[in-house]
Parts: structure tokens; C-alpha cells; sequence
């Protein structure tokens, strides 16, 4: 039977929380359905995000232009500052909680709003007013963008209502610290609200907006919680009411019956507790090995998947030392890096992607073009078409950092479109001793994966961009959650092509998007010919253990009966009667 990860809570304090609370009433519990993201069951009552800074619609008095100078200085004050905490908090952070809260401090002094605000104080507008509008206009042109940058319109608002906040002199907003287990439901959830909490106290996660590769769902993965996104009616529930969240199904029950859903939560603790002695190495029940690894973003990321049964690194990422800087980092402060997580899994595989920035992530040392679609632009391995020298500098460093530690890391770049692009990189990696490999996240990779085998090594699927690509989705839109759903039967078609490509060719082809972090998906990819899958440390045991409860005959049976489904919702239930 497939192993999910599950969220385990201390019942007895969840019992005395729930029974003692002064809470609405609510006469017959209601489920309400949304988007599975995170395996596992939770039972807490509500909280919500605390009320957040208001931008005054009404007109303010028009600033004396001889004010006007201070005010733009209170501004930058107040965005600098904003940005300063949330660098601190990355500093404390790993992984993709690290990634995104650098990426918001560097928004926090984007250019772009701080350059339209100051024009708006030196036309009269207070500081405040400026920020609203200013911020408003930019998240209008990126909601018409779509893709990758309509992401930051909840990164953008939640900026705003940081320096509002530090401009009127109020306290950071944010999500509350809870005294007690909690599921903290809100609309959509910024990545610095996320990127902090602590999972012995927000034992869920549930949103009205986003989709299953959002920023909010990545990190509720790395934490293991339950998480479920585009949740319709989620906004009626009140604050104080107990729900049981089934990360799995999809399903928010609100006001179960108390019993009920604590046996719910007991079944998954039991089942947390099978998947915990899980220790690898990854495998079938009879015997067909499959790497389990792990996404890492730096050398802390790297040394907490060690503790894991993670056999090596399937993905490492390295935009975090690339992230809000002005300059480039050099050959020797790149090498030290990527040693740190070369050192950590000494003797072990760990595929290094090259730099993926670009769209929701800029370098402002690269140049960066203005586009109509970056999501469509200027990213990943493109980047290096116009900056050749970037490439070039981070092989090094890998090569450098590969001697020193005495490793033999392969390297992948991403949004690889041709077989063209692939020999390129390839020529270039090989040329400093590399092992080299590409992303398969455009469709058209995948339909051509034959042809790029014949000049790389190894394929690495990349689920989340594949996933948006293929279904033409913004990944945030709550309306499209469903077409991001990585079980989408045509995203998966893409995967088996590739897959075949790969075992046709005598080459690996690994799974390392957020659809390698789902114990069931797991085991339709192995069954497609996947050879190794990639996912959020915390996600490793539940995916090993999954593998280890099933055939490879199983997993190929399901494969095929996911692959005859025409839905997202047809697949999973495909699957699940295949496996159980």
C-alpha cells in the first residue's frame, strides 16, 4: 500500500485547545473541496492572518513641496528597512524558505515601485498614498502578464503592507503565532508570511487562491504539513472553528464531529510512524531500485537532507547565491558554495542546476530586457545567450568546487527548448570535466527528448514549469488549479514520451518538480520508467516508503491506468484503485 506523508499533532493538547475554546457555532460539519497539494490530515481550529495596513482611498492634503524631500527619505527609510528584516529572516532560513524571502527583500527596493512612488511624493502625494498607488498600478500590468508574473502581485501587496506598517509606526503584519495547534487558513498566503512558521503549531495550511506549485504549497511540503489550495467557500469559515484538513482528498471539513477526526488524525500518525522507519535505500517491494533524493538550495538545506534517507541530491538549486546581489558572486565565492553541498553528500550523486533566474526571479547584474511575457522570455539557460561569461564563471566554479572536495557532481541547465541548446551545453560542460544533463520543462523538450539524449547523459523532468507550459495555466490562478495539477493526463503523456526516450537511449531520466514530493505519483512515474525522483527533504521517507509497499509490476499497471484517464481526478482514482 502507498505510504503518505502525514502531519502527526499532539492530541490530547489539540482535545484540551478544541474543548475548552470559546468558538462559533456551527450545526452540521460542511466539506469543502479544493486542490490537494501536501498529504496528511490535520484537526485545529482556524486562524487567520491579522488585519493588514489599509490604503486610504480618500485624497490627502497635498504635501508642501519643501516637505517633499523628507518624505521621499521616510520612504526609502521605510523600504530599506523592510528589506533588512526580511534579508535577516533568509539568513535564518533554508532552503526554498530562504529563496523567497531574499527574492521579496529584494523586491521590498525594486527600482520599478520605489522609482513611480517618489515621483508620486514629489508630486504631493504623502508617502503612504504614493506607496498604494504606485504598487497598485504595477500589480494591475503584472496580474494582464499571467504566468510566472502574476506570482508576485501577492509578494508585491504584501511589500506594501510591510512598509505602510513601518511608515505609520505599527508592528509587522503577519501570520500570529498561535498558543496552540492551529490551521492557519487565509486568500492566498505571501512567501515571507509562509516561509517563517513553525509546523508544531500550524499543523495546516489552507488558501483560497493559488495552485499546487505556488510558493505557499513548495514551502508547506518542505515543512510537511498538510496543505490544499483553491478552496471554495474557505472564506466563510470563521476564525475559531475546528476543521480536519486531508491534504490527500483535497477536503476542509468544517466542525467534524470531534471523535471522528481524531481517529483521522491518529490513522495518520500511525501511518507517519510506518513511514519514519522507512530508511532506504529506494526500491520496489520486490527489488527494482529507484534513487530517492533531495532538492537542496544551499549547504544548510543540504546538511538537514543528510539526515534524511535522501541517497544523494537530484536538484540544487543555485539562484540563492545569485539572489539580491548587485554583482556578480565570483569564481571562488560560487565554488565555496557548491562545495558546502558537494561536502555534505561526499561519495554520493548530486546534480547541480545551473543558474534559473530571469521572470519572477531578476539579476539586476544581467540586464535584464523589459518583455511583454517574460514568463515566456529571457530565463533559465537563455539568460547565458546574452551573458555567455555567466555560464562560463559557474561551470568553473562547479569544476573548482568538484576538485576540491573530490566529487563528481553532473550538472543540468533548465528551459532547455532544443536538441540544439542542448548540445551546446553540453559541449561546454563536458569541457570542464562535468557530466552533463538538461530540464525537460517545455513540451517541446519532451517531444524531442530522443534527440537531446543524443548529446547529454542524463534528463531531469522539471513537473512544475512542465505542468504550466503544457496546460497553458498560471500556476497562481485558483481558477486554473486544476490544470496545474501535475496528475493532468496530458502533462503526464509528456513525461511517459520522455521516459521512453530515456530507456530507449540507456540513459537515466529522472523526476525532480514538486510531482516527485506525491508518494502515489511516485509510483505511476516508476512505473513509466522514471529511474530516480527528486523531492523536499521532508518528503523523502513518505516517497521511499510508498515504493517500498508496491511492485514494479504494480507500478507499471498503474501507469497505464493513469495514462487511458482524461482527467486529473479520473487519474488519481485510477491510480489509488491500482495500488490502494
Amino acid at each position: 500500500m502507498c505510504g503518505f506523508t502525514l502531519a502527526s499533532v499532539d492530541l490530547s493538547m489539540l482535545s484540551c485547545n478544541l474543548n475548552h475554546m470559546s468558538s462559533p457555532t456551527v450545526t452540521d460539519p460542511k466539506v469543502l473541496h479544493g486542490v490537494p497539494v501536501v498529504a496528511g490530515v490535520a484537526y485545529a481550529p482556524v486562524i487567520r492572518p491579522g488585519a493588514r495596513p489599509q490604503v486610504t482611498e480618500q485624497s490627502a492634503a497635498e504635501l508642501a513641496e519643501a516637505d517633499r524631500p523628507a518624505e521621499v527619505g521616510r520612504l526609502k527609510e521605510a523600504a530599506a528597512t523592510v528589506a533588512t528584516r526580511l534579508r535577516d529572516r533568509a539568513g535564518h532560513a533554508t532552503g526554498v524558505a530562504s529563496e523567497v524571502l531574499a527574492t521579496t527583500a529584494a523586491l521590498a527596493q525594486d527600482r520599478a515601485w520605489l522609482g513611480d512612488a517618489e515621483k508620486r511624493i514629489n508630486a504631493g502625494n504623502p508617502a503612504p498614498q504614493a506607496v498604494g498607488a504606485a504598487i497598485a498600478k504595477i500589480a494591475d500590468a503584472l496580474s494582464k502578464a499571467g504566468d510566472l508574473m502574476a506570482e508576485r502581485v501577492t509578494d508585491l501587496r504584501d511589500i506594501r503592507d510591510r512598509v505602510l506598517a513601518q511608515l505609520a509606526g505599527l508592528p509587522e503584519p503577519g501570520v500570529p503565532i498561535p498558543d496552540n495547534p492551529s490551521v492557519l487558513c487565509a486568500e492566498d498566503l505571501a512567501p515571507a508570511d509562509t516561509a517563517g512558521l513553525d509546523p508544531r503549531l500550524v499543523v495546516a495550511l489552507v488558501t483560497t487562491l493559488g495552485g499546487p506549485t505556488s510558493h505557499t504549497a513548495i514551502i508547506a511540503r518542505q515543512l510537511g504539513i498538510p496543505c490544499v489550495v483553491a478552496v471554495d467557500g474557505l472564506d466563510e469559515v470563521p476564525v475559531g472553528v475546528p476543521v480536519m484538513v486531508d491534504g490527500a482528498l483535497g477536503t476542509v471539513t468544517v466542525a467534524p464531529d470531534a471523535a471522528e477526526a481524531e481517529r483521522a488524525v491518529e490513522t495518520s500518525r500511525v501511518e507517519a510512524d510506518r513511514v519514519a522507519q522507512w530508511k532506504g535505500p529506494g526500491a520496489t517491494s520486490d527489488g527494482h531500485s529507484v534513487a530517492v533524493l533531495a532538492n537542496v538550495q544551499d549547504g544548510a538545506a543540504a546538511q538537514a537532507a543528510r539526515q534524511t534517507p535522501a541517497e544523494g541530491v537530484g536538484l540544487f538549486r543555485t539562484e540563492l547565491c545569485f539572489l539580491n546581489r548587485d554583482t556578480e558572486p565570483s569564481v571562488d565565492e560560487q565554488a565555496r558554495i557548491y562545495g558546502e553541498v558537494l561536502s555534505a553528500f561526499e561519495g554520493r550523486k548530486v546534480v547541480i542546476r545551473t543558474l534559473d533566474a530571469g521572470s519572477d526571479k531578476p539579476l539586476k547584474f544581467a540586464g535584464h530586457p523589459d518583455e511583454a511575457n517574460p514568463a515566456l522570455g529571457v530565463r533559465g539557460v537563455r539568460i547565458s545567450f546574452g551573458n555567455p561569461g555567466l555560464m562560463t564563471r559557474q561551470l568553473e566554479s562547479i569544476a573548482a568546487a568538484a576538485a576540491a572536495t573530490g566529487s563528481d557532481p553532473w550538472v543540468m541547465a533548465p528551459m532547455i527548448a532544443t536538441a540544439d541548446e542542448a548540445k551546446t551545453f553540453a559541449d561546454q560542460a563536458r569541457s570542464f570535466g562535468l557530466t552533463p544533463g538538461v530540464m525537460i520543462e517545455i513540451p517541446a523538450a519532451a517531444l524531442l527528448a530522443g534527440r537531446i539524449l543524443e548529446h547529454v547523459d542524463f534528463l531531469s523532468i522539471g513537473t512544475n514549469d512542465l505542468a504550466q507550459y503544457t496546460m497553458a495555466a498560471d500556476r497562481m490562478s485558483a481558477e486554473l488549479a486544476t490544470l496545474t495539477d501535475p496528475w493532468q493526463p496530458g502533462v503526464l503523456a509528456l513525461v511517459d514520451m520522455t521516459a521512453r526516450a530515456g530507456a530507449a537511449a540507456g540513459k537515466p531520466v529522472g523526476v525532480c518538480g514538486e510531482a516527485a514530493a506525491d508518494p502515489m505519483l511516485a509510483c505511476v512515474l516508476v512505473g513509466m520508467g522514471i529511474t530516480s525522483l527528486s523531492a523536499a527533504a521532508t518528503a523523502v521517507p513518505g516517497v521511499g516508503a510508498a515504493l517500498s509497499g508496491v511492485t514494479l509490476e504494480q507500478c507499471r499497471a498503474a501507469a497505464e491506468a493513469v495514462l487511458s484517464t482524461a482527467s486529473a481526478a479520473d487519474a488519481r482514482a485510477a491510480a489509488f484503485e491500482v495500488l490502494g
